[in-house]
Formats: C-alpha cells, sequence, structure tokens
C-alpha cells in the first residue's frame, strides 16, 4: 500500500512538472511572435516614413529638371551673335558708316594693346568670346561667332551683317579699351544710339540688355562706368540686330591689363554677361 502511495505521488510530480514546462513554452513562443509581429511594424512604419520623407525630394528634383528642361528649351529657340572685336592685321581701307552712307571709316582697325602683358586686344577678345560662347551653350542657346581665328580679314559692316542673315536675336560685341591717361579703368557697356539714323528701331532692346548686363557684372564685383549710346560705329549702323558692345576694361591700365589676362577673371567676366544674356530672353 505504502508504495502504491508512493508510485501514485510521484506520478502526479512528473505531470506538474510537465504542465509546467508545456505552459513555459507557450508563453516564449507568444513572446517570439509579439517581438516578430512588432519587428514587422515598425520595418513597415519605417518604410512609410522613409517614403514620405523621400517624396518631397523626389517631386522637388522632378520640378527642377522640368523647370530647367523649360528655360533650356527657351533658350534654344534664340542665336546669340559674339563678335570678338579685331582680328590680328588692321584694314585701313574705308566703307560706309551706314548703308547708303556717303560718310566712311576703317573697314577694322588694329585695336589696342596691353601696356603690362603686351596682349593684343584681338587675342584678349577671342579667348573671352570662347568662354562666353561656352556659357551661353550650356545654357542651351545657339551660338554663332564673327570669327574665331585671329587670322582674318573681316570688316565691321560684314560681322553685322554676318549677324543679320543668321537671323540673330542678340550680337554680343567684345572689346577691351584703351585711354592716355593709365589711372583710368573700368568696363563699359556701348549700345545703338537712341535716335541714331539707322539704329533707333533696335534701340530699346538694347539698351534693356544692357541694364540688365550692367548690373549682373556690378553684382559679380566688377566696376562698370556706364552705359553709353553711339550713332557713329560701323557695326552698329549696319546691324538689323540688337547689339550690346561690352569694353571689359582698360588694357592701358597695368593693373586692369594683369587681370584681363587671366583666364579666371575672363571666366568670371563672361559668366555674369552670360547670365544677364539668360534674364534678358527670360523677360522676353
Amino acid at each position: 500500500m505504502k508504495k502504491k502511495s508512493l508510485l501514485v505521488l510521484g506520478l502526479l510530480i512528473v505531470s506538474l512538472l510537465s504542465f509546467g514546462c508545456s505552459n513555459s513554452d507557450i508563453v516564449s513562443e507568444n513572446e517570439s511572435t509579439y517581438t516578430q509581429n512588432n519587428s514587422s511594424e515598425q520595418s513597415l512604419q519605417n518604410g512609410q516614413d522613409n517614403s514620405q520623407g523621400n517624396n518631397p525630394q523626389t517631386n522637388g528634383n522632378s520640378q527642377n529638371n522640368l523647370q530647367n528642361n523649360s528655360q533650356q528649351n527657351k533658350t534654344n529657340q534664340y542665336v546669340i551673335c559674339i563678335d570678338p572685336g579685331h582680328q590680328a592685321k588692321g584694314d585701313m581701307d574705308q566703307e560706309p558708316v551706314g548703308p547708303g552712307s556717303s560718310e566712311t571709316k576703317f573697314k577694322v582697325s588694329w585695336g589696342t594693346q596691353g601696356v603690362a602683358t603686351n596682349i593684343p586686344e584681338y587675342e584678349l577678345t577671342l579667348s573671352a568670346s570662347k568662354i562666353l560662347k561656352n556659357y551661353l551653350e550650356q545654357m542651351g542657346f545657339k551660338v554663332i561667332m564673327t570669327r574665331e581665328t585671329n587670322d582674318v580679314n573681316i570688316t565691321n559692316s560684314e560681322r553685322a551683317i554676318f549677324a543679320n542673315q543668321n537671323n540673330a536675336d542678340l550680337v554680343i560685341r567684345i572689346h577691351a579699351d584703351g585711354s592716355e591717361d593709365p589711372s583710368v579703368n573700368g568696363a563699359s557697356l556701348h549700345i545703338p544710339a537712341q535716335n541714331g539714323q539707322y539704329t533707333s528701331s533696335i534701340y530699346p532692346k538694347s539698351n534693356e540688355c544692357a541694364e540688365i548686363m550692367m548690373s549682373s557684372m556690378r553684382q559679380a564685383g566688377f566696376k562698370v562706368n556706364n552705359i553709353y549710346q553711339r550713332s557713329d560705329l560701323t557695326g552698329f549702323n549696319w546691324s538689323e540686330v540688337p547689339a550690346v558692345l561690352v569694353e571689359m576694361g582698360y588694357m592701358s591700365n597695368p593693373e586692369e591689363d594683369q587681370k584681363m589676362a587671366q583666364t579666371s577673371y575672363q571666366e568670371k567676366m563672361m559668366k555674369s554677361i552670360a547670365e544677364a544674356t539668360q534674364k534678358y530672353f527670360s523677360q522676353n
């Protein structure tokens, strides 16, 4: 009897232990499932957060791309003619200052030369013009140039006629200045005269563009003396296209001459002119 009681007691203890282990396994499994569910929910939430966080940036990039494409599509409509002033050899023969005029001037002069660098104006203007061309093309403009080498013979009237025949929307003429006074410095802008015999029709847009250029150049840190109206320039008088002539500075001023010879200086100035050109066309 005693042995039978002990046997029953042993079986009871084993049953209790088995029941405890079984409950322990169930709790552990539930905890694991809860943890997995939490991880899944957290991952889903993180995914939603990331998705929400990325959308504005994606939309912003898309909007910027659309805006850039729109601006470039607009600039693609325009032809810019760049005229690097002068050439390696001047032509002292005469040509009419305007269509049908009895008044004549040199076909194209030699230009000036740097007092410190000895660089001739025609080399400086071509170097700067090529930089300007690159900036404008990056903006989407179609760019043509009256010359791309120094060894040419193109008169001032022929340069204007070239722009006319190629349906240019704007002519930018690049020059450098000179003075007997070596202290004189600063850039300047020249445009066709408002009351000029040949230029009254192209004055308004030329002036508008020059105003924007002056503002852009000054914002870039360049000294710009003024905008001057000219009725005596053959290149303006033969032009049927709005035109701005940029005098980069004075090659007769040693300090300014050395600055203009620097590629970085040319890049900075030409960039300000290109940006002004883009702004001008965005408003027209």
